[in-house]
């Protein structure tokens, strides 16, 4: 059964906790941020919008939350990666907070995935009755337990105790993957494309693919024939990069191997654009950018020296596309 609860429909026990929130605890600009937020229309729904839930690096920035994507389509989201702060951004998006249709991983990085605890428990305390789907690399199902035992206590808690909570609400049932189609269901069909992300033994880049679009998230990758191929007349990729003129060996211990470990890990912006460019991919988003000091313009210059054409956006937490 899919999650039909949204902002506006959660029913008491949320209806409560975001009043709570809201009235009691929340800064008058945060209310005002939260009721003018970056909002799928119906139509964009209609045909499958990408909301940019977290578009940052490990490095704190308050303005970006750590890597998050929603896909919404009709009355589905689906949910890539949970950086630090998933939760915040799915509400101020005006997403379901009780539970997305689908969680996928691309891989277990701390920073994609600093969120998930907050995706698993914020969702069950919100309402969510079912088991959470989380679909990710070999090693989810040990994170995921690991996780159910770090908050065990919680757990008894809020189920045994006054608050009454859903028994069973913060199951999760993980599928592990080592590539393929990972969700085909109603006019949805979403393949995870094995990318390399230095020595990390499996990560994903996501194809997701509706009736009248084909959205591809990169994942953490460097330059990926694979990813290459699957982008193939994309209509949205979203890309990790770097500004390759800002690349140089770093002062201070081990720093002398930043350029080769950056080379092994992510795509240059300019690697970035000769990509786009051969798989005629329609528009380019620069998300989960190691900025370096670097500038918009710098980027959009080094996609454009490796031959793109076409549009170019540097995402923003809350951006829809």
């Amino acid at each position: 059964m899919e999650p039909r609860h949204r902002i506006g429909r959660w029913g008491w026990r949320g209806a409560l906790a975001l009043g709570a929130a809201l009235l009691l605890n929340a800064p008058v600009e945060a209310q005002r941020r939260f009721t003018t937020a970056h909002r799928c229309s119906a139509s964009q729904q209609a045909r499958g919008c990408l909301v940019v839930l977290g578009s940052g690096v490990p490095v704190p920035d308050p303005s970006r939350m750590g890597p998050a994507y929603a896909v919404v389509y009709g009355d589905r989201t689906f949910l890539f990666d949970a950086g630090a702060g998933v939760m915040r951004r799915a509400a101020e998006a005006g997403l379901a907070i009780d539970g997305f249709t689908h969680v996928f991983l691309t891989h277990l990085h701390t920073d994609h995935t600093l969120g998930l605890p907050d995706v698993i428990f914020t969702s069950w305390v919100m309402g969510r009755r079912r088991a959470m789907a989380l679909t990710g690399p070999p090693g989810t199902a040990r994170l995921v337990e690991h996780v159910q035992v770090a908050w065990s206590e919680d757990i008894r808690v809020r189920t045994d105790g006054l608050e009454r909570g859903q028994p069973g609400g913060e199951r999760v049932v993980v599928h592990e993957t080592d590539g393929g189609v990972v969700y085909d269901s109603a006019g949805v069909r979403i393949r995870a494309v094995r990318v390399p992300h230095g020595e990390w033994k499996t990560a994903f880049g996501y194809v997701i693919e509706l009736p009248e679009r084909r959205i591809v998230l990169s994942g953490d990758t460097r330059a990926s024939a694979e990813l290459e191929a699957a982008a193939r007349h994309a209509d949205v990729l979203v890309h990790e990069t770097y500004p390759l003129v800002r690349l140089k060996p770093e002062d201070r211990p081990g720093g002398d191997a930043w350029p080769a470990y950056m080379r092994s890990v992510h795509t240059s912006d300019e690697e970035v654009g000769a990509l786009a460019e051969r798989s005629r991919v329609r528009l380019v988003v620069l998300s989960h950018v190691v900025w370096m000091g670097g500038t918009d313009a710098e980027l959009e210059a080094g996609v454009r020296r490796g031959g793109y054409r076409g549009p170019i956006r540097v995402a923003r937490d809350l951006e829809v596309y």
